[in-house]
């Protein structure tokens, strides 16, 4: 089954961090094989909190979206984070 990285940010205080990180973060997906279903774009709230912005990035399987997330690339780029986004993170198996 395929794997997710499901990604949504509730704020995000620092956009120039944000960039940062999407780069290095992009070329981490690139080398696991990731592909990016929704990054940001036009979005209605019809339900619940409304958020800045989600992220859905698919990977061949589960087990690779793990890999994938505790990678040393990809923890290279989630450091140029620091504290200037709250969001919610999840790796999901699918259907």
């Amino acid at each position: 089954m395929k794997g997710y990285i499901v990604c949504v940010y509730k704020s995000i205080k620092d956009q120039n961090s944000l960039k940062n990180y999407a780069t290095e973060a992009r070329a981490a997906v690139e080398k696991y094989k990731g592909k990016f279903l929704i990054r940001g774009g036009n979005k209605i709230t019809t339900e619940g909190e409304n958020w800045e912005r989600t992220v859905v990035i698919e990977f061949s399987s589960f087990q690779e979206a793990k890999t994938f997330y505790y990678s040393e690339e990809y923890k290279k780029a989630h450091a140029l984070l620091g504290n200037t986004v709250v969001r919610h993170h999840h790796i999901v198996e699918g259907a």
